[in-house]
């Protein structure tokens, strides 16, 4: 019994390689930052930031580095998370489609939130010193992973209420808090919902 549970756990994470490959990273830098001392785990994360000042200097790099730690939360959260939405986007589309997804709203997401903050700088509105502030993390990919799976749902009225669930809940966020992290998190959804072109030959 034992051995046939754990043929169906193996199975299971087999069917989303990319998903709990993520999430072993994840792990890993999570235990990483809480052995840190304060100073180090801030200096680890400044320098993986997606802020504007590393944005112009070094873009690629802190792109794809920002989306390997977690910015709040319990590990355990984001098992949940992803098992719920990544993994049933990689299985439903294949890795490299859902990594596409993924990435493209990480990125988009990324570059309009900070474009948001950088305008709020050069009016005055928000102080200079803003554009070396910390921002990384994987919500961004998370939130256009669940926007796709709106044309995971057959058609009809629960598709419809699917992406109004998710947009509401995004653009309510965006309304009360008003942050650039906000900002980014409705991008990120819109950019899931825009990935349809990508997503058409598995509806």
């Amino acid at each position: 019994m034992l051995k046939r549970a754990a043929r169906g756990v193996e199975s299971y994470l087999r069917s989303a390689p990319g998903t709990y490959l993520w999430l072993l990273i994840l792990l890993v830098t999570t235990v990483i930052l809480m052995r840190a001392s304060p100073r180090a785990e801030h200096w680890i994360l400044e320098r993986r930031s997606t802020n504007i000042h590393y944005l112009l200097e070094d873009p690629l790099r802190v792109l794809i580095q920002s989306a390997l730690y977690i910015d709040g939360g319990s590990y355990l959260f984001y098992v949940a998370l992803y098992t719920l939405f990544h993994a049933q986007a990689e299985r439903w589309l294949g890795t490299w489609r859902w990594l596409t997804v993924a990435f493209v709203s990480h990125v988009i997401a990324t570059y309009v939130s900070e474009g948001v903050l950088a305008w709020a700088i050069n009016n005055g509105t928000v102080p200079g010193y803003k554009r070396y502030t910390l921002d990384y993390g994987v919500s961004y990919a998370l939130a256009g992973v669940i926007a796709v799976l709106t044309y995971w749902w057959p058609r009809g009225w629960m598709r419809w209420v699917y992406a109004g669930c998710v947009l509401i809940f995004y653009g309510a966020a965006m309304l009360e808090g008003r942050t650039f992290t906000d900002v980014g998190h409705f991008t990120a959804t819109l950019v899931g919902l825009g990935c349809y072109p990508l997503v058409r030959g598995r509806v």
